[in-house]
């Protein structure tokens, strides 16, 4: 039985400022959930304001008190029906997320298995391609970053752009460079209308030998999604902002690739929804940032192209927690030795960067 649901905010900030195509940003605020059964606790958490904290306190929390987690379908569309009124796509969501993922790692700590065991797994390791290389770095620090990756043996890497676009062209070859042969990605958080993106992926690919094109427009936009996927070969990708499972499905045809943030999607549980439409439709399913709960979340994935292992993220969540997962040979393999997802919070450090 779920006896509690406890909810904390941290907010930590950048090691450096940093932007890409549409804002800029000095911190990083996670909301972690812990859910308590009897001794045993289960935590998971997202990216979102503290506004999320709120909506576990004041919604979600009566709907999983005295629950079991043998349920957790049911408990999961409970928790949805609860949130309809505050409206679910967006922070709600986020604080759903937080949930269920806490629950699924509860319910395989309590059976004292790895999370990644409980799902359909259809894989034993998550691919992950280095991201960073944020517009507001210098040329020396996105080679240092996106170089170093590679070193690591991580064979793919991406770097922001669009937010000056006359300056992108140094910024493409200091990347080039320093990567060599390795994969070069790159993402403009929608900071193009759809014919100039268009443009500036003919060149992408020719003078830079780019491969993948993160939301070339914004996710909003799906024609405008659709046109540069039609007339670029380049991977269009978008789904990071995705909530409900209707935000996915608007992006069926737009994009080659779908996107999705475990911890903004709905959890395991949303994940496990939106890999059934990308199956549907034939499409591979990339998962975005939240790398140490991903690299369990991801391996239930049937299509699965890779993961981002996202800078602030990955920075984050060693912070944090205790049992990161480290890249071994460009991908991250789940611990199957410790129960749930194997990461517990450094309180006593947390408590530094507490809301």
């Amino acid at each position: 039985m779920i006896d509690e649901l406890g909810v904390s905010c941290f907010t930590i900030p950048t090691d450096a400022p940093e932007s890409d195509g549409t804002i800029e940003w000095d911190s990083t605020t996670i909301v972690v959930v812990e859910a308590r059964s009897g001794a045993t606790t289960g935590t998971g958490w997202t990216y979102a304001p503290e506004a999320a904290a709120s909506v576990v306190d004041g919604i979600l929390a009566g709907v999983v008190r005295g629950r079991s987690t043998g349920e957790l379908g049911a408990v999961w569309l409970d928790c949805g029906a609860a949130l309809r009124n505050a409206g679910r796509p967006g922070i709600a969501w986020c604080a759903l997320s937080a949930v269920d993922i806490a629950l699924w790692d509860l319910h395989a700590r309590l059976l004292g298995v790895p999370l990644v065991s409980l799902l359909p797994a259809c894989h034993e390791r998550v691919p992950v391609y280095g991201s960073g290389g944020f517009c507001s770095y210098s040329l020396e620090r996105i080679s240092e970053q996106l170089g170093g990756w590679v070193e690591q043996g991580i064979p793919r890497v991406k770097m922001k752009l669009g937010r000056s676009p006359a300056d992108d062209p140094a910024r493409l070859d200091a990347a080039r460079t320093a990567i060599g042969d390795a994969e070069l990605y790159v993402d403009a958080n929608g900071a193009f209308p759809a014919g100039e993106a268009v443009r500036w992926a003919h060149r992408y690919e020719q003078n830079w030998n780019v491969t993948w094109f993160e939301e070339p427009v914004s996710s909003d936009d799906v024609e405008g999604l659709r046109f540069v996927r039609d007339h670029t070969s380049l991977d269009v990708a978008a789904g990071e902002y995705a909530s409900i499972l209707a935000d996915f499905r608007e992006l069926i045809g737009a994009v080659d690739c779908l996107q999705a943030d475990v911890t903004r999607c709905g959890g395991i549980s949303g994940l496990q929804r939106a890999n059934g439409l990308a199956v549907a439709h034939n499409l591979d399913l990339s998962g975005h940032c939240a790398p140490q709960l991903a690299a369990h979340a991801l391996c239930g994935v049937d299509r699965l192209r890779h993961l981002e292992y996202f800078h602030d993220h990955v920075r984050i969540e060693a912070m944090l927690f205790d049992g990161v997962l480290e890249p071994v040979d460009g991908a991250l393999v789940p611990d199957r030795s410790r129960p749930g997802h194997g990461l517990e919070l450094k309180r006593a450090d947390a408590l530094r960067w507490a809301a």
